[in-house]
């Protein structure tokens, strides 16, 4: 009987044994498919090599990001800024050009097209705007917000429209901010000229949608840039602005790259007219903190 006793004693034992093995490798399986799905889904395909873009203000920042990813996706990108980057990562190109000039830029996306033969994407990502008050601001620094962020994304989605209607596949990305859709105190022009940028949008989409061309809008929460901190602190002000966002973290440029690459490509063939947020969730209404006492 103590012999009995003992035998399934060990025999319990090794089976619960074993079922911990069992749930461990199981697990440690699971890890290892979680990682590689995730690294799969980082990774996808856009099936976009072969075509052409022109990414504005891709020299640094979040068009950076977007050009390097449109590149490494087999896309030939020629990027234009007032200045050249540092270096340029294969398969990136650049010219020098104000995107407030409407000659320049006509010259420009010309040059472009005939280089390589065609254009498939543009993305208007140029903008931005130093902290002004608005009863302050003088007219020539209204005028030159506008141009900058409204106006230059129309001269050079017109002097595109031409080679992307010959695309038969022309894709407009226009990198808006959440300034266009809430207020934007100490820079209120950037936000008025942001929210014209969204509505450009929706006109362009139904003006164009007959001549096969896409003209979407990707809305950029509060970004976290090589420049940010002049416009948003230190390294303490972001940790406080990213805490306060439902996803615990502030834009990247990673984050509206992989958006660009989705409404660029084939995957997003009748998407137009759209508005894609890209901000973690949104920012939190203040009105909650205050009703909290904080």
């Amino acid at each position: 009987m103590i012999v009995k006793y003992a035998a399934i004693k060990y025999a319990n034992g090794q089976l619960k044994s074993d079922l911990l093995s069992v749930i461990s490798c199981s697990y440690r399986f699971y890890r290892v498919i979680h990682w590689v799905n995730t690294e799969l889904e980082r990774c996808v395909n856009f099936e976009l090599a072969g075509r052409i873009a022109i990414v504005t203000g891709g020299s640094r920042g979040i068009g950076a990001s977007i050009a390097s990813m449109l590149a490494a996706q087999g896309v030939a990108v020629s990027i234009c800024a007032r200045t050249a980057p540092d270096a340029l990562p294969a398969g990136i190109s650049f010219d020098a050009v104000d995107v407030r000039d409407p000659d320049a830029v006509q010259a420009y996306v010309d040059a472009v097209a005939a280089r390589h033969g065609r254009l498939d994407i543009l993305v208007n990502n140029a903008g931005g705007s130093p902290e002004s008050d608005a009863a302050t601001a003088s007219p020539r620094f209204a005028e030159a917000i506008t141009r900058l962020n409204l106006l230059a994304p129309y001269y050079i989605a017109r002097a595109a429209h031409p080679h992307l209607k010959a695309s038969g596949k022309g894709a407009i990305v226009n990198i808006a901010s959440v300034s266009g859709i809430r207020p934007s105190p100490g820079t209120a022009i950037y936000g008025a000229a942001k929210a014209g940028l969204l509505s450009l949008t929706k006109s362009l989409a139904a003006e164009w949608g007959p001549d096969a061309i896409r003209v979407n809008a990707i809305i950029v929460g509060l970004a976290e840039t090589e420049g940010s901190a002049s416009t948003y602190g230190d390294a303490a002000a972001h940790a406080r602005i990213a805490r306060s966002l439902p996803l615990g973290r502030m834009t990247r440029g990673d984050d509206v790259a992989r958006a660009v690459l989705y409404l660029a490509s084939d995957a997003a063939e009748y998407v137009s007219g759209a508005q894609l947020n890209v901000d973690g969730g949104g920012e939190r209404p203040l009105f909650l903190d205050l009703i909290k006492g904080e």
